[in-house]
């Protein structure tokens, strides 16, 4: 799909506009993801390798996995409650 000029008469029909969010909703979700997943491994690694090699110890295993684990959960926990925000917001206001 082209969104690059305006589609014929200059106006969105509400399937073509449906489609267009849906697609943008994608990419701020896949961008969310990714930018988690960076997050995670970049605060993970500096907690818990403290000698880089070729293999992860036991210890080096399990804080990683616990690190994820409490990163997860405080992720989840900061976009639960600020979606919850946004929503009395909006209907503040309407």
């Amino acid at each position: 799909m082209d969104f690059s000029s305006p589609p014929p008469g200059g106006k969105m029909d509400s399937a073509t506009r449906d489609q267009l969010m849906s697609q943008v909703k994608q990419q701020i979700a896949l961008a969310n993801a990714q930018e988690l997943l960076q997050k995670m491994s970049e605060k993970c690694y500096k907690k818990c390798i403290s000698k880089p090699g070729t293999t992860l110890d036991n210890s080096e295993q399990k804080c990683i996995a616990m690190c994820m684990d409490r990163y997860m959960d405080t992720w989840n926990l900061v976009s639960r409650v600020y979606a919850q925000r946004l929503q009395r917001e909006s209907n503040k206001m309407g």
